[in-house]
């Protein structure tokens, strides 16, 4: 028998347990039946949310890298880092320090990062206005401005430092591949800075 439960409460649910099992089995393992037994929800309700389980997890990538800029973010603001170039270290450091401790995270997310940043579908979709407002790509925009950096487009710099970051991460974490991660960083921020100038 299914329990009765808020809106917000079955879709918070429905994501929790997929993003559980998800992480345990892989997405190709894992069926929405499960999903929903395991949320102890109606199959029914699964799609009131999400037309199948890749949507489902498109949207875990997208909140969960999102997650991870946002708290980024909050940690730079309790620091006092002026210069824009260290400000950016400063986030996509925490972010791979975060990868780092999570690995079942990483490997979720696998080399799809910039989707917390850039999937505009889904943030539309499953996000809230007021979210969107403090993320990272609006406020790149305005520290550039603020700086008077001359960048051809903040937009696309952004999105290639966040596809750097992800997919040459991914493989130094797991794989120490071409150098564990902490022997990797300095020739990753070096990189960065050079496109921050």
């Amino acid at each position: 028998m299914k329990v009765n439960q808020p809106k917000n409460e079955k879709e918070s649910k429905l994501l929790e347990t997929a993003f559980k099992l998800f992480t345990e089995k892989g997405t190709k393992s894992t069926s929405i039946q499960e999903i929903v037994d395991n949320a102890n929800v109606a199959k029914g309700t699964f799609y009131l949310y999400f037309k199948d389980k890749y949507e489902i997890r498109d949207v875990l990538i997208v909140r969960k890298s999102k997650k991870l800029f946002l708290k980024a973010l909050s940690k730079l603001r309790q620091n006092n880092i002026q210069d824009f170039s260290d400000q950016i270290i400063f986030i996509i450091n925490y972010v791979i320090d975060e990868l780092v401790k999570n690995p079942l995270l990483l490997k979720f997310i696998s080399k799809n990062l910039s989707w917390g940043v850039y999937n505009e579908t889904i943030i539309k979709l499953y996000d809230k206005p007021e979210e969107k407002r403090d993320g990272l790509y609006s406020l790149f925009l305005k520290a550039v401005k603020e700086n008077h950096i001359e960048l051809k487009n903040p937009k696309v710099t952004l999105f290639m430092i966040i596809e750097l970051v992800s997919s040459t991460c991914f493989d130094s974490i797991l794989y120490q591949n071409p150098l564990p991660i902490e022997e990797y960083k300095p020739y990753l921020y070096d990189v960065i800075r050079d496109l921050l100038k």
